[in-house]
């Protein structure tokens, strides 16, 4: 993108049976006036609010591959995405965990990774969707350190000159000296030895214990968490940053963000407004920092 071009964000709707095309709307309508142009990556279909469909699926897929082609163009320079049902998705092809996987596949990005990040905690995640028995066997030092310095990167490019990264153990007490595990000495220290002396623009921590680490990271000792499992990390996030929180593809050439939330069909059928858009308005904003346009 030239200095002289406006930025461009997209954004799709995702499974437009859910709230997505409602917080969207929400969302950029308390972000009036936008300092960048916006632009929707796919067209509105009719559907029943709260039921997903062959044809709201068919659409929410479309406005993926569009998004897609529009970020390796760089016809748009970001792009939010709003939330897609991942079963109705697999029936009309989609065959991928989830967004995270789809944007890095279509980028051809080999390496890239999963953060979530609130007002109060950023979490990035060494596993995301798997079984917790396979953890133990998807964890080795060159993943945990890829993870950890994407993490980094981003929190460099939102603003952080010296990120403060944690990086959390696997097993309770970080597994009392090898009492019960290994993997914070076999796996997690040498990362993190790795890391400091590869980027030392940032500094790592850890492994640390994980029943502590996020109470930590919230009270501003730690700018950013890196969890071995996914609900490890969930699970304080959402308790914190249920409301805030922000889901970002890292490791990608152009920036995917999304609102941590799922369609919420529930709340769409009884077209109820309790849904709340700050979980997109906070997409918009880091989007928007992600450009320097904020």
């Amino acid at each position: 993108m030239s200095k002289l071009q406006q930025p461009v964000i997209g954004y799709t709707l995702g499974d437009q049976a859910g709230i997505g095309p409602e917080m969207m709307q929400l969302a950029l309508r308390a972000l009036k006036p936008l300092p960048v142009k916006v632009v929707c990556m796919g067209k509105r279909v009719k559907c029943t609010p709260g039921v997903s469909s062959p044809e709201t699926a068919r659409m929410a897929l479309e406005h993926l591959e569009h998004a897609a082609q529009a970020l390796n163009s760089g016809e748009i320079d970001a792009v939010v995405t709003a939330p897609v049902c991942k079963q109705s998705l697999k029936s009309v092809g989609f065959a991928y965990p989830g967004q995270t996987e789809f944007f890095a596949d279509r980028l051809g990005c080999k390496v890239y990774a999963m953060c979530l990040s609130g007002e109060k905690l950023t979490v990035a995640l060494c596993t995301t969707h798997v079984a917790l028995a396979e953890v133990p066997h998807l964890l080795n030092s060159e993943r945990v350190a890829s993870v950890s310095a994407l993490l980094a990167q981003h929190l460099k490019r939102m603003g952080k000159e010296c990120p403060r990264i944690a990086l959390a153990g696997l097993n309770p007490h970080n597994g009392e000296g090898g009492a019960f595990g290994d993997e914070e000495t076999r796996i997690m220290a040498p990362a993190v030895a790795q890391l400091n002396r590869a980027m030392p623009w940032a500094h790592f921590t850890g492994p640390c214990v994980p029943d502590v680490v996020y109470r930590d990271a919230a009270a501003g000792v730690f700018d950013a968490v890196v969890a071995p499992y996914h609900d490890q990390a969930l699970i304080p996030l959402k308790l914190l940053d249920f409301d805030c929180a922000v889901n970002i593809t890292l490791g990608l050439p152009r920036l995917r963000v999304s609102p941590d939330h799922g369609t919420a069909f529930s709340l769409a059928a009884k077209r109820d407004s309790s849904a709340s858009p700050n979980s997109t308005i906070h997409a918009f904003r880091m989007a928007l920092r992600y450009l320097n346009a904020l």
